[in-house]
């Protein structure tokens, strides 16, 4: 079987993922009746690795769509330090594809014993963390075999998305078109993507970085370049580059700057343009691409912004994919990793 097999063949799969997932919105959105009902005085999400950058989508989500406070949960405060804080009417939503992670079953146990709703989010539904969650929602992407995940992930993002949305009493209009929407930028990206590929081949230090709902998108590019090419990847906001380390940007840095039609794209263009002055190699991916100051704009459909990460990481996936194989790596089995990572 040629390298990269596994991750190209979940890559392509992921427009149909999103068309059934949508048609299933019924079934999600009687889930958020039940969350509705219970009027959370803030939200928790809780979880690791791509799951975690999914739950940080999820928290611009709530607080923008639900105007509700929101926090990432520290499960170590719970695993290593015994801690059980009052979770009264608080929401907790615990996010893993595999549903398998000790730490994060034991913050649901922990939560719902002190007072939390907690809804667990995974693409396993007979898993653990299933079992201690008083609801749960099928992110139903099926097997994923390759280690780095794609198509989970983005299924975790849509399956989020539908969740806040019909808590806010939303239609999901929005994601109606996002299974057609990800085909055309699959297809649309392949030519800015293998230019990438080239110019980030010699790299060995890339930052990454989005503002918004995008500051998601830059943190799973920087570990998706990470696991898949052994790239020394850094995440960053487009605000926090600014506050000191776009000091260490130079000519001998790629940046790969996410940049989707909005609020959050807008502010990345005073951003991209400190850093192209600094001589980054500069690669913009996203709807705003075009607008951006970079020697490289990789398209992606438009969409709503509150939408976009669901379609802009999948040029990311692909330069994931082509520079691990460009540099001769097999993505499908990257060094000292395994498909699921149990952490307490």
């Amino acid at each position: 079987m040629r390298a990269g097999h596994h991750m190209s063949t979940e890559i392509a799969a992921q427009p149909e993922v999103f068309a059934e997932l949508v048609s299933r919105r019924d079934e999600i959105a009687s889930v958020a009746t039940r969350l509705a009902r219970r009027r959370p005085r803030f939200a928790l999400l809780a979880a690791r690795g791509s799951s975690d950058h999914a739950a940080l989508y999820a928290k611009y989500l709530i607080e923008v769509l639900l105007r509700l406070p929101t926090g990432l949960v520290s499960p170590s405060t719970t695993t290593l330090y015994r801690t059980e804080p009052d979770l009264t009417d608080v929401l907790l939503v615990s996010v893993s594809q595999s549903g398998g992670s000790p730490d994060l079953i034991e913050v649901t146990e922990s939560a719902r014993r002190q007072g939390a709703l907690t809804v667990a989010v995974t693409n396993t539904p007979d898993s653990p963390l299933t079992s201690a969650a008083e609801l749960s929602v099928d992110i139903g992407a099926g097997p994923e075999v390759a280690v780095a995940a794609t198509k989970t992930y983005t299924a975790t993002l849509l399956t989020l998305y539908l969740l806040v949305d019909a808590v806010r009493g939303g239609s999901g209009e929005h994601a109606a078109e996002l299974g057609a929407l990800a085909q055309r930028t699959l297809e649309d990206s392949q030519a800015a993507v293998g230019e990438a590929v080239q110019r980030f081949r010699f790299v060995d230090r890339v930052i990454t970085t989005g503002r918004g709902y995008s500051s998601a998108t830059a943190a799973e590019a920087a570990l998706k370049l990470a696991e898949t090419s052994y790239l020394s990847a850094r995440s960053y906001s487009g605000a926090d580059l600014l506050h000191g380390p776009v000091a260490a940007v130079d000519a001998e840095t790629g940046v790969l700057a996410v940049t989707s039609a909005g609020r959050g794209g807008t502010a990345m263009h005073d951003v991209l343009d400190l850093v192209v002055s600094r001589g980054a190699d500069v690669v913009a991916v996203g709807s705003a691409s075009p607008r951006m100051p970079a020697a490289l704009r990789v398209p992606v459909a438009d969409s709503a912004e509150e939408v976009a990460p669901v379609l802009e990481v999948l040029p990311v996936q692909l330069l994931a994919l082509g520079l691990a194989l460009a540099k001769g790596i097999d993505p499908d089995h990257p060094r000292g990793l395994k498909k699921v990572t149990k952490t307490r």
